[in-house]
């Protein structure tokens, strides 16, 4: 298994043929993780999102936040940013690796229970190359990440790296989702880019706004970028 949770928002991008039922994802009644803090904890929504590998065993464990906080509507990319309205550190959701799972950069994520949250990819030589946008999601241990609050930016790089194992967080390519998506869980095949991608309903609470909205999201869970 490679890649895990490169998420894509709601967009324009065509949507891949669907290949064999290989991995499966299904809403199901599980709480999260008991280890998690008292204060994540109550920021979580409705269902797990379980996700089953070739065998039909668990691969990983989704739950989403009630309501991530969005500075605006969705209206597109700006520059190279096509999420403006998260804030950087946004908590979006946890999960839980039933099985080893491996980020964009192909590092080993070891089971356990992480939390998810929005991050820029840094403008330096060190990426060049890799992806077109600089959104991303990074994944924390869910020991390290006791509140909802988004850390510094020092703070959640180097306890990304922690979860990777390495100097480099544990980084998950961020992009739009296909058009039409629907915010109901589903696997998506994109054979060119071997990848394995599932739909998923973010609630999104825009400033403003008394009731969240609900943007599909797609996370990529096997694949890696082209070496």
């Amino acid at each position: 298994m490679r890649s895990f949770l490169a998420v894509f928002f709601l967009g324009s991008l065509p949507i891949p043929a669907l290949a064999q039922e290989a991995l499966k994802v299904q809403a199901v009644k599980q709480s999260p993780p008991s280890s998690l803090s008292p204060e994540i904890l109550r920021g979580l929504e409705g269902p797990a999102y379980r996700i089953q590998d070739e065998q039909g065993g668990d691969f990983a464990r989704i739950w989403l936040r009630q309501a991530t906080p969005g500075s605006e509507k969705p209206g597109g990319p700006k520059g190279a940013i096509q999420f403006p309205f998260l804030a950087d550190g946004e908590l979006l959701g946890v999960v839980e690796f039933v099985k080893e799972g491996h980020d964009y950069r192909d590092q080993p994520i070891a089971k356990g229970v992480y939390t998810m949250r929005y991050g820029l990819q840094p403008v330096n030589g060190d990426h060049l190359g890799v992806s077109t946008y600089r959104d991303y999601i990074l994944l924390l241990p869910s020991a390290k990440d006791q509140s909802v609050a988004a850390p510094a930016r020092k703070d959640l790089e180097e306890k990304s790296a922690e979860a990777a194992g390495t100097s480099h967080p544990a980084a998950f390519l961020l992009l739009m989702a296909p058009a039409g998506a629907k915010p109901e869980p589903a696997m998506i095949h994109d054979a060119e880019k071997q990848t394995w991608s599932v739909i998923l309903p973010l609630r999104l609470l825009v400033k403003g706004d008394g009731q969240p909205l609900i943007h599909p999201v797609q996370l990529v869970v096997v694949g890696a970028a082209a070496a």
